[in-house]
């Protein structure tokens, strides 16, 4: 179960348009939700959360900004912008607004 969450988010999002459209690229399943890496767009989120709320059916949408420092290996991560409660017929619409990545034609 946990893994179809990950497969109907990205189908809901636009699927392999989506991918081919924005380069997002290192998808992973978070068991309720799917993390993916952003590629360059107008804000410097370069990851996206996308988190499903099974009790309300929403989603909760996390853009951020994660940084490594080579010499320590510390890991930053900076918040972007967080939506909550989401339908999942707005997915596309959002992730346009945000980065300015358009997702079809």
């Amino acid at each position: 179960m946990d893994n179809q969450v990950a497969k109907i988010i990205l189908q809901q999002i636009g699927g392999r348009r989506f991918v081919a459209m924005t380069g997002s690229h290192d998808f992973i399943n978070l068991g309720n939700g799917l993390r993916m890496s952003l590629s360059r767009n107008k804000t410097s989120a370069n990851r996206l959360e996308i988190i499903y709320d099974e009790g309300a059916d929403l989603y909760d949408l996390r853009f951020y900004r994660q940084s490594m420092n080579h010499k320590t290996f510390e890991v930053k991560t900076r918040d972007i912008k967080k939506i909550d409660g989401v339908y999942c017929d707005m997915l596309e619409d959002i992730f346009t607004d945000v980065t300015g990545l358009y997702t079809r034609f």
